[in-house]
């Protein structure tokens, strides 16, 4: 019944008709009912005669006359709406169409879609209309759009109505139940990019009434709901692709400026001078489109031409610097490409930049790093957001923009003062090779506006979290050294922690470089009291290795850690190579004693109360381990995945743990040498 002509079947069971009925055409209706005759048709009234329809059901029945009507109706309305004459007879007469619409029984999305795009053709057709005419129009289809999304050309009229007339109610009272719609159900702003707009200018339109952000923030708030968990799993991610094409467009002039700027390989060589073009700002882009919010642009792929940035409005001051690191600065003969933070870092020919934005651009940049904030204060919002922000989905403008990383650094500080992993785990790079908000937040970094107090708390909630301590203190020394040492000689604790945990894995091979990290120690109360207790362990290790003692030892059962670190504390245990806790009452706190026992082979944790914490410890010390057994204990995935690093283990025992069969596979593929394996009672069972 979709068509614009309607093929019925004759009264005659001999086929169709031979000619078409328009519905243009059909004059009248009706419904018919008679004794002693088909019970189930329609009488359609044409020009030159009438035309039966006989349905099988009188829900059929029902079915066909709703449509043909409504389709009529339709009809009547697209060509009384096409040839508008005066405009209180038009309001009029969309107001009845917008009640067939509710009215009607017909349950099809194009029941309420056809209306709306009738709307919208009229309003594209006709842009002389007054602004009341404009919001007496919106206020008549509200009704439509309390459960459909607006078509394309309706948002577009709504995006101009925001802009030019922020403060008017119809923004608040009609375009608040349809944004919020939005926000809740939309999948994809990729297919349909004008409601993200739409929803774009209707936020800026709030942060124009008098109380500004604050009216945002309510709307945020009951975006998310009063309770602690947000029930719509579409309204972050939706919100953040509106704030990133929102950021975006802020410097898409400057995007769009690169005729004139000079290569990456000039500005990396120091070749360009200041006066020989202008500006000079070399910057990579990198997202090309600012609706993909998990894609990223691959900076070493040499299949991809570099993109620089050059606009009028980008001011840069040229400032010589010694502390750019002779490891990154190329010679000139070499033709590859510097990496993200490097070309915006330790360029030599401008290393400080200064962007400003036009008023609006302003405005719109500070409304929606701010909604960004907010999204960042939600406990159960802030993970997804995390990973959506991981890829670093700003283009390169932004990131050279002081008053930009300056205001979102309060959303990086809020991922690294988070203790769950899978939320301060975001703020290192993607991917290897990849960037990350640690190195872009880091001393030396374009992002770095303090002394270090922001990296350094990266720095100590990811070493408490990460079990490849040893392979995070090596990165941290080929690349972080210099500051790390600064900030230990300023009395940081975290770094001090550091530069002794250097030490103790020996990551530094270069004796002068040791011989540094060892005054900068020094040079502290704080450092020298971690320096003695870290030769103090070291002695007492060695002092147990020279001494040897039993090879085999068992606890009694309901020992606790105290117990255990008494125990070895009294006598030597360099030659222990079999120790059984099981049936104890230990916990992770007692891998800190476990770790040093420099001959353990054999240890067995049976019905302990040993865990993921204790798991990452003893993966990072006890590498010549070969039989663990971890029958009973409340270890996880996130702890069982450290092991993978034990090549050693040739029995592992995880029965009745929470072992994932993923998890299994893993271990299996990593740990050569395992023989012997109990699943049982597991999910890989």
């Amino acid at each position: 019944m979709k068509h614009e002509k309607l093929r019925t079947e004759n009264i005659q069971p001999t086929g169709y008709m031979e000619n078409s009925v328009s519905y243009s055409a059909i004059e009248d209706v009706q419904l018919l009912s008679w004794e002693n005759a088909p019970k189930y048709c329609l009488q359609l009234t044409i020009p030159g005669g009438t035309v039966l329809l006989q349905a099988a059901n009188s829900y059929l029945r029902d079915q066909w006359f709703h449509s043909l009507q409504w389709k009529k109706k339709i009809y009547k309305y697209k060509k009384v709406l096409s040839n508008p004459s005066r405009w209180e007879v038009v309001l009029k007469e969309i107001r009845t169409l917008v009640d067939m619409a509710l009215t009607s029984p017909l349950q099809d999305d194009s029941i309420n879609q056809a209306p709306l795009e009738i709307v919208s053709k009229l309003l594209s057709e006709n842009t002389n209309l007054t602004t009341q005419e404009h919001e007496n129009i919106i206020v008549a289809i509200a009704p439509l759009l309390e459960n459909n999304h607006p078509p394309p050309d309706l948002c577009e009229f709504f995006c101009k109505h925001c802009r030019e007339r922020p403060r008017s109610m119809v923004v608040i009272e009609v375009f608040t139940p349809v944004v919020q719609r939005i926000l809740k159900h939309n999948m994809d702003f990729g297919k349909c990019p004008r409601l993200r707009l739409f929803t774009q200018e209707y936020i800026l339109a709030l942060n124009e009434l008098n109380a500004g952000m604050e009216v945002v923030k309510k709307f945020i708030q009951s975006m998310h709901g009063p309770t602690g968990h947000c029930p719509h799993p579409r309204v972050l991610p939706n919100l953040v692709a509106v704030c990133l094409a929102a950021i975006y467009s802020c410097y898409e002039e400057f995007i769009n400026s690169r005729d004139n700027s000079p290569s990456l390989k000039e500005i990396r060589n120091g070749c360009q001078q200041p006066c020989d073009r202008k500006p000079t700002l070399p910057l990579r882009l990198l997202h090309p489109s600012p609706d993909l919010v998990s894609q990223e642009a691959t900076l070493s792929d040499a299949r991809l031409k570099s993109v620089v940035v050059a606009s009028s409005e980008i001011h840069v001051e040229v400032e010589r610097t010694s502390t750019a690191k002779p490891a990154l600065t190329a010679s000139t003969g070499n033709d590859s490409e510097p990496n993200l933070i490097d070309c915006l870092m330790v360029s030599p020919a401008c290393s400080t930049m200064s962007i400003e934005l036009g008023p609006q651009a302003d405005r719109t940049l500070g409304c929606y790093v701010e909604i960004l904030k907010l999204l960042s204060d939600y406990d159960d919002w802030r993970p997804s957001l995390a990973s959506l922000l991981q890829p670093i989905p700003f283009p390169k403008e932004a990131l050279a923009h002081e008053k930009f990383t300056k205001e979102l650094k309060y959303v990086i500080q809020r991922f690294a003062e988070d203790p769950r992993q899978e939320v301060h785990s975001c703020l290192l790079s993607v991917r290897a090779g990849k960037d990350g908000w640690f190195q872009l937040y880091s001393p030396g970094g374009v992002a770095c506006d303090d002394d270090g107090e922001l990296f350094a708390s990266m720095v100590h909630i990811l070493m408490g979290s990460c079990y490849k301590t040893k392979k995070f203190l090596l990165s941290l020394a080929e690349n972080k050294l210099g500051p790390c040492m600064l900030l230990a000689l300023r009395g940081n604790q975290t770094m001090v922690e550091i530069l002794c945990l250097m030490l103790e894995y020996n990551i530094i091979d270069n004796n002068d470089t040791q011989l540094q990290i060892i005054s900068t120690l020094e040079s502290t109360d704080v450092g020298r009291r971690m320096y003695e207790q870290l030769c103090d362990r070291q002695r007492e290790l060695k002092e147990l290795q020279r001494k040897g003692g039993p090879t085999r030892l068992t606890l009694p059962s309901k020992s606790t850690d105290a117990d255990l670190a008494r125990l070895l504390s009294s006598g030597s245990f360099g030659n222990l190579e079999n120790l059984s806790l099981a049936f104890t009452n230990v916990t992770s706190a007692c891998a800190e004693h476990l770790i040093k026992l420099p001959s353990l082979k054999q240890l067995n944790l049976w019905s302990t109360q040993f865990g993921d914490a204790g798991l990452r410890l003893l993966s990072e010390h006890l590498t010549m381990l070969q039989v663990l057994n971890l029958c009973e204990t409340p270890v996880t995935d996130a702890g069982l995945l450290a092991l993978s690093s034990m090549k050693s283990l040739c029995s592992l025992n995880m029965n009745s743990t929470k072992l994932s069969a993923d998890t299994y596979e893993d271990l299996k593929a990593k740990l050569p040498n395992l023989k012997e394996v109990d699943v049982r009672y597991t999910e890989a069972w």
